[in-house]
């Protein structure tokens, strides 16, 4: 139902950012924007010990209502959501920050609010003038934080979130991770911000959480108030004031459409990835977890096709031991035996980190000290994660796989170091595969255009196309300024795509994807027409692609590759794609973007 009036008041539709889908219609319930609280003031030389102290007890009252926060998470969703507040954990104990503050108080003289708040905006200005889109989402991380040390040097135990009464869609300038762990999911429908990305801390909240939202919107916080009532489409990053009636009943019927979409495609679960002709496509799950296991299972995946390994060292504050990396991935692979499980080495570097290493800043971190040649130049850290991917090779169907391979002579190099620890293994008398598959990822141009050569020293490719596109195009892909000449479909990508194909299955390897267009439905008919093996998609992507592979003859996905390698422009690609997806499988347009 309409509000009373609103429909004297016009329609508004703004588009921003899909951060979870979903469709849902309610009341908005914004959160204004606020300072912290506490007086900032000047300070007595008498004083200062006394600030020191009540900062360092707010800091550990801090410390435990991020416990209990994270507590919350890992009960109500898992224990990898769970972690997100480790970085919050990390800032505490970041002896910098905490110090730097008790230093601002010493020889500024001024009272622990005024000091904390100096030492964040500093902080924050730093990181929110940097390129990299994931450090910049750290400055949130850190006002967050200091937020609620704020709120704790003025005795403040509630925040306006928590004192929700009825059902809403929350719309604020952004929501901290520790502000959505705390929404109360009975209450909250959906939420929209001003600000965000799909990769920040807000939108992974929020998909774990099953509540649909719309990130990066600019300005929606000036466009409505506490009672006005919208309506969010998460899946095509849309939001409509005042929607009318004619809007209303068409978005609910568009929700009816999906949800009974998604019911039928529920039961592909036990059904073979196999055309209309008999072709049969492997379809692999892209893991982070070991608690992901139940979705690979659910979603009907022939295993893991990339295992992310360098989560393990993201998520810790020191490296992770070979017992630690063993209790993993044999984890994974017991539990998913006999089906295979691929484990990508550590891919850091780009707009990953981890902590314990302190790596220093790079101008261009994509192009720079990340995952292989980090590994090759760092033997000692290699062997161990190596050593633990062979041992855990005993408990299931364990592979091997090197990213952001740029040579062979990477791969030489990396074979030797592998081969040493098998050795070593062998010596102590510890149980692993013999025989262990060994791949790459393709996704330097460099590595398609010498496809033919790294074919000779593996047993399998599989391409991340994310990167592969990247580079190719020469277009960073979380730069909202070029975010639009970055084309999975572009003419040179698929030329590089269907040489890196050719030349593996001419020595006789498999040929994979595990990158954003493997689980995009929409380039499920032109992958298959290229020649494509397997497909490793997010397990929730899984059941549609299943469908679209059912939906078609291989012959008709050939004959739609032969055109797209024909055309002049990444345009007509995705035209000739949604034309062979409109005959056969009409159905999942409705989910695709």
């Amino acid at each position: 139902m309409k509000q009373k009036g609103a429909e004297d008041q016009p329609e508004h539709i703004l588009r921003g950012v899909g951060g979870s889908p979903g469709i849902v219609f309610a009341t908005v319930y914004r959160v204004h924007a606020e300072d912290a609280p506490g007086l900032d003031r000047v300070i007595n030389p008498g004083e200062i010990s006394g600030e020191i102290e009540r900062f360092k007890t707010a800091v550990n009252e801090t410390r435990l209502q991020i416990d209990q926060i994270q507590q919350k998470v890992r009960q109500a969703i898992s224990q990898g959501d769970a972690i997100i507040f480790d970085v919050h954990k990390m800032v505490l104990d970041d002896s910098a920050f905490f110090d730097e503050t008790i230093r601002k108080i010493e020889r500024d003289r001024v009272n622990a609010e005024k000091a904390l708040r100096g030492v964040t905006l500093r902080y924050g200005e730093v990181l929110s003038a940097l390129e990299d889109e994931y450090l910049r989402e750290r400055a949130a991380d850190i006002k967050d934080v200091a937020r609620r040390v704020l709120r704790n040097l003025a005795g403040e135990k509630t925040h306006a979130l928590d004192e929700l009464h009825e059902k809403c869609i929350v719309v604020a300038a952004d929501l901290s991770p520790s502000e959505t762990a705390s929404l109360q999911r009975d209450l909250v429908l959906g939420f929209a911000t001003d600000v965000g990305s799909s990769t920040s801390h807000t939108a992974i909240m929020a998909r774990a959480f099953g509540i649909p939202a719309v990130v990066g919107l600019g300005d929606v916080t000036h466009r409505v108030e506490t009672g006005d009532q919208i309506l969010i489409d998460g899946t095509e990053g849309v939001v409509i004031l005042n929607p009318s009636v004619a809007s209303l009943n068409k978005y609910e019927a568009l929700a009816r459409q999906r949800d009974s979409i998604q019911s039928g495609l529920a039961g592909l679960r036990n059904q073979p990835a196999i055309t209309r002709d008999g072709h049969r496509v492997v379809l692999s799950a892209n893991i982070e977890l070991v608690e992901e296991v139940s979705e690979v299972r659910k979603a009907g995946a022939e295993g893991v096709g990339l295992f992310r390994s360098e989560y393990l060292y993201i998520a810790s504050r020191t490296l992770p031991t070979e017992e630690e990396q063993l209790a993993a991935y044999q984890g994974v692979a017991s539990q998913l035996a006999p089906d295979p499980v691929i484990i990508r080495t550590v891919d850091l570097g780009g707009d990953k980190f981890a902590s314990s290493l302190n790596l220093p800043p790079e101008i261009n971190p994509f192009l720079g000290f990340r995952a292989i040649r980090f590994c090759l130049a760092q033997p000692t850290i290699f062997k161990t994660q190596l050593r633990a991917i062979l041992r855990a090779s005993a408990h299931g169907k364990v592979r091997i796989m090197y990213p952001m391979i740029s040579n062979v002579g990477e791969v030489i190099r990396a074979n030797l170091i592998l081969e040493d620890c098998k050795g070593e293994l062998r010596r102590e008398a510890i149980p692993f595969d013999e025989h262990i598959e060994v791949g790459v990822m393709i996704e330097i141009p460099s590595a398609a255009i010498t496809a033919d050569i790294i074919a000779k020293q593996v047993s399998f490719f599989s391409m991340g196309t994310n990167d592969l596109v990247q580079y190719t195009l020469a277009v960073d892909r979380v730069n909202d300024r070029v975010a639009h000449l970055y084309e999975p479909t572009h003419p040179a990508v698929l030329r590089l795509m269907k040489m890196t194909i050719e030349a593996g299955h001419a020595r006789g390897i498999w040929v994979g994807v595990c990158g954003q267009m493997a689980g995009d439905p929409l380039m499920t008919h032109l992958l298959l027409g290229l020649g494509i093996d397997e497909l490793s998609m997010a397990p929730a992507a899984l059941p549609a692609v299943k469908e679209m592979i059912r939906s078609v003859t291989l012959v008709q996905a050939k004959r739609l590759a032969e055109g797209a390698l024909r055309e002049d422009t990444a345009a007509g690609v995705l035209a000739h794609c949604r034309e062979l997806m409109a005959r056969v499988a009409p159905e999942i347009l409705e989910l695709v973007k």
